[in-house]
């Protein structure tokens, strides 16, 4: 997996000075790497009993439906607030400079569903901590959180403490 790394551009100074990005869309691109990802996604959850794979937006949408497939599971969005059409469940939580709210359908997940949460990058936990929330709120069981990337000098699997996270790829800077 770490190959896959030379297929992620760093883009430094972006979104703002002294902020270094890593740009997937190098990765994504290419169709070798892009399929390790999904492929090693799968390789890991392959016996986790998923239902439901959630994608965080936006970027988690890119990877969730194709790992929904690879594990024959569905796929449900989780979006930013008026969005989806029908009656939905929120979550409100805070970040470094404020809150953000997600949303998802009331009826998207079942029951006891076992609910596989993915997005593309695991940086302070905030986001993917809501998500797993959101899910529990909902009725499902969280089996897991898959990233692609994880930021680790950023120690957001603290916030996620006590549930399965794995990344693909870690960055300690």
């Amino acid at each position: 997996m770490e190959d896959l790394k030379k297929l992620i551009r760093e883009v430094p100074d972006f979104p703002k000075p002294g902020i270094l990005f890593y740009d997937i869309t190098t990765l994504l691109k290419d169709k070798c790497g892009f399929r390790s990802v999904i492929d090693g996604l799968r390789h890991h959850y392959q016996d986790a009993k998923v239902d439901t794979v959630v994608g965080i937006e936006a970027r988690g949408f890119i990877f969730a439906p194709a790992l929904a497939y690879a594990l024959g599971a569905g796929f449900v969005p989780v979006r930013k607030p008026k969005k989806l059409p029908a009656e939905c469940i929120s979550i409100s939580y805070e970040l470094e400079y404020g809150t953000d709210t997600l949303e998802v359908h009331r009826d998207a997940i079942g029951s006891g569903h076992n609910v596989l949460i993915v997005d593309d990058l695991l940086a302070t936990g905030g986001t993917a901590g809501a998500v797993a929330r959101l899910v529990e709120n909902a009725g499902g069981t969280v089996t897991g959180l898959g990233f692609v990337v994880e930021l680790t000098f950023l120690n957001g699997r603290q916030k996620l403490a006590g549930r399965d996270v794995f990344s693909l790829l870690q960055y300690d800077k």
